[in-house]
């Protein structure tokens, strides 16, 4: 099956090139270009993508705001935030936004196909260096924030351990591997949370773990 992929930034170099090498990859096709937020949020809704590559500083409406408008739509596409810097200062509201993960605008070619395939697969794409900035920023916002503990009390004990292990940013195969699980076992794990918890992806799960107070930044 072809992902479907809108290209959002207002460089008409980097929309270019990311459109190139995009479409050399078999399974991945550009389906449109934006040169703003207003503009993304208008293919969103007529076009249907699978992801669109958003970045945030844009005229007209900037990523964060069409970011927002997009993933409140029923079905929404996936949005990979494009940035240049990982530890960039809009990668906390980004994610609080909706956004599924983040891609430096230098990134390879299979560097960015791969992105593509995790993030329109249902996975988040949180480098540690993105996770580590986030956990930054909770400790400087002094969470916990808005959300409610209640909900934690709907996961098990198991499922709650594996939610803090996703918001310290491990991966699948290291929480399986810390746990003495298989791979399998965890991946279920974390689909129930983010059923239980009606959470989108990894993304907002490691949110909610911080902004509900399961883990604080430095435990």
């Amino acid at each position: 099956m072809t992902i479907r992929v809108v290209i959002a930034d207002d460089q008409g170099m980097v929309r270019s090139g990311f459109t190139v090498l995009l479409n050399a990859q078999p399974d991945i096709e550009v389906i449109a270009e934006a040169v703003n937020g207003q503009e993304a949020i208008a293919h969103a809704t007529s076009l249907h993508p699978d992801v669109i590559l958003m970045d945030v500083r844009m005229p007209v409406l900037d990523g964060l705001q069409a970011t927002r408008q997009i993933t409140a739509m029923p079905d929404p596409p996936k949005i990979l935030v494009l940035t240049t810097f990982d530890l960039d200062d809009y990668v906390y509201e980004a994610l609080r936004s909706g956004a599924s993960g983040f891609l430096l605008k230098d990134a390879s070619a299979g560097e960015l196909a791969e992105a593509v395939r995790v993030v329109a697969a249902g996975d988040a794409l949180l480098a540690p260096g993105v996770t580590r900035r986030l956990i930054a920023e909770f400790a400087r916002l002094g969470a916990p924030r808005a959300a409610s503990r209640r909900n934690l009390d709907d996961l098990t004990d198991r499922e709650t351990e594996v939610l803090a292990l996703v918001a310290r940013g491990m991966s699948n195969a290291e929480i399986a591997a810390h746990l003495v699980l298989s791979e399998q076992t965890v991946k279920t794990h974390v689909s129930r949370i983010l059923m239980k918890l009606a959470l989108r992806d990894r993304a907002q799960a490691v949110v909610f773990a911080y902004e509900s107070g399961l883990i604080r930044p430095g435990e």
